[in-house]
């Protein structure tokens, strides 16, 4: 199995754990101290030597972090945690904060009245972050100090750092050599007198060198840095112990591989002006150039863009892996569909999705843990099943069951919820007001230009009108055979970034009750020119194409809540995935198909 159900943090080491870390803030004369759930290299998973926030305070989610200070420690946990988080910390010494609402400098305005001095390690935040923060704070009597990270000082059995072995992305899927990828960045670079960009991301150095790596679990991605020069050449720091021949031979004589420890002292050394993405490389890639000398230019990874908006090759591929993921889903569906209420439980659910997943013989990994939550565990967002929370499918509830699969062709991520037995009316009205918002993404067009804040409130509409709404974006990008959680293209409201085509997002709308259920369903699309049309205007328009080819279960659909055109969507969306999926079906499952996709 790739996943695994025990408890991954204990609530109840958080207080001691807090205990030891304040003396040491007492040692050093701090008034507090910043605990992100980020890593160096600012990913949205982390190794386990790097999972600071779950081993102090319990909390295991993917974003958030903790403000530790003498005499309170707030935990900062987005929409999508509040549930979670609720379960996971010792309420007694950790306090949950609403963020973004809430804002950390605010937050320390409050907490610390007198001022003081917030430690805070260097590597694991931006350079925007502090900035930020620092502009709220300037003229409070609080200051930010980088420090070496306390928590690592009070962590006996800190994990070592993961030694992955690094693999080679064949160009074929990939749609271009290293090269002509590096030869497209530095051209950036020199169009923009740059001399060289420093390059933190590991799925910007995994999609630019085409490799692949094995430091995370379910993100194929290394742990390291690069330095790409305006004459393509690129010096990668890194283990060299995760290279083998064949990796070494696919990297070539334009790339210089040199030890981690070697990065600081070359960053140093460079001549300028040298591009660093404020958003996302260390606050200590910043100190190291200013304290050199050497001339910095902001400026967005060069990667970012072009890794979003995929090749034709890539999207092939990724249509391919996600016709290979329908498969494994519908075996399980009819499997699933087969199961009497009150015989099968949620890790019951989780291991036989993959093993179907398995029996594929392509899947490399889950893209992350499989969310299978029945009852009141459905409206945790991210709910994550152990031992001790497995719950019994009963009769009358309903499942959201959300993974992914990581191909050698593609990520997937799919997410349906499913009824068990007899389902009520009102669990039914609120998935067909999701169903509407998913469908009216699914076949909006739209205007060049236009970003996911401008998307975004499509899929909430329906929603709206009944005074419901869901605690999370509507979409985020997703990468090929990369991270599942891929930006910059979001549909949210926070999202600026222009859509293009090739960029690959995710489109889950959802409905969450506290302690009742929680509904989710997701497709991924990509975004196209859009089809002719007849009678439009003459201008250009985008489009989305449904990259994911599962039936919505129709036994939850409120039919005479829908339009025409919603109505004539599900059928033709139905229609496609019999055609598509029935020919990689065993019997049963075909025949389970056949009746899972008949028309409205």
């Amino acid at each position: 199995m790739f996943q695994s159900f025990q408890e991954s943090s204990d609530p109840s080491q958080g207080p001691a754990r807090l205990s030891r870390l304040r003396a040491e803030l007492q040692r050093d004369g701090l008034a507090g101290f910043l605990v992100p759930r980020s890593d160096a290299y600012q990913g949205e998973y982390v190794a386990p030597c790097d999972e600071r926030l779950s081993w102090l305070t319990g909390f295991t989610g993917s974003a958030g972090f903790c403000a530790a200070l003498r005499d309170t420690a707030g935990v900062f946990i987005d929409g999508r945690y509040r549930t979670q988080v609720k379960a996971q910390v010792d309420l007694d010494h950790f306090t949950p904060v609403p963020w973004p609402e809430t804002r950390l400098g605010d937050w320390l305005l409050t907490a610390l009245p007198d001022g003081g001095i917030v430690g805070f390690d260097a590597w694991l935040h931006t350079a925007e972050e502090i900035e930020d923060l620092q502009r709220i704070l300037d003229g409070s009597g609080i200051g930010l100090r980088p420090v070496a990270n306390l928590v690592d000082r009070v962590w006996p059995d800190q994990p070592a750092p993961p030694q992955g072995r690094i693999t080679v992305y064949p160009d074929e899927l990939a749609g271009a050599s290293h090269a002509q990828r590096r030869a497209q960045i530095a051209k950036v670079l020199t169009d923009t007198d740059q001399r060289a960009t420093v390059l933190t991301l590991p799925d910007s150095i995994a999609w630019l060198l085409n490799i692949r790596g094995s430091d995370i679990p379910k993100n194929p991605v290394p742990h390291c840095f690069a330095i790409l020069h305006d004459n393509g050449h690129l010096s990668l720091f890194v283990d060299a112990a995760k290279l083998d021949d064949t990796a070494r031979a696919h990297l070539g004589t334009d790339i210089t591989i040199r030890p981690l420890s070697a990065f600081e002292a070359a960053l140093r050394s460079l001549p300028g002006p040298v591009r660093v993405d404020r958003g996302s490389a260390p606050l200590q890639v910043t100190v190291e150039l200013e304290e050199a000398g050497v001339p910095i230019v902001w400026g967005q990874d060069p990667c970012i863009l072009p890794k979003a908006c995929k090749s034709k090759a890539e999207i092939a591929a990724t249509k391919d892996a996600h016709v290979t993921d329908a498969a494994a889903m519908c075996e399980f569906l009819a499997w699933f569909d087969a199961q009497s209420p009150g015989t099968v439980t949620e890790i019951d659910v989780v291991r036989t999705l993959e093993g179907y997943r398995r029996a594929t013989n392509a899947l490399l990994d889950i893209s992350f843990d499989t969310i299978a939550g029945t009852g009141p565990n459905g409206a945790v967002i991210h709910y994550r099943v152990t031992e001790s929370t497995n719950q019994v499918l009963e009769d009358g509830q309903l499942i959201v069951v959300d993974s992914g699969g990581q191909y050698l062709n593609g990520t997937t991520d799919i997410t349906r919820t499913l009824p068990i037995g007899t389902v009520g009316n009102e669990e039914k009205a609120c998935f067909t007001r999701v169903l509407q918002g998913m469908i009216g993404v699914s076949r909006l067009r739209f205007p060049q230009g236009l970003a996911g804040r401008d998307l975004d409130a499509i899929a909430r509409y329906p929603l709206w009108l009944a005074g419901l709404d869901y605690n999370h974006g509507t979409g985020h990008g997703v990468g090929v055979y990369l991270c599942v959680h891929e930006g910059p293209q979001r549909l949210s409201r926070v999202s600026t970034v222009p859509l293009k085509p090739g960029m690959i997002l995710s489109n889950e709308p959802g409905y969450y009750r506290e302690g009742a259920f929680g509904i989710r369903i997701e497709n991924l699309i990509v975004v196209q020119d859009a089809p002719a049309l007849a009678g439009a205007d003459d201008r250009a328009m985008f489009a989305f194409d449904t990259l994911t080819w599962v039936p919505i279960d129709r036994r939850l659909i409120c039919r005479d809540m829908l339009a025409q055109g919603e109505i004539d969507w599900i059928n033709q969306y139905h229609a496609n995935c019999r055609d598509k999926i029935s020919p990689r079906l065993t019997e049963g499952a075909r025949i389970w198909l056949r009746d899972a996709t008949n028309p409205l």
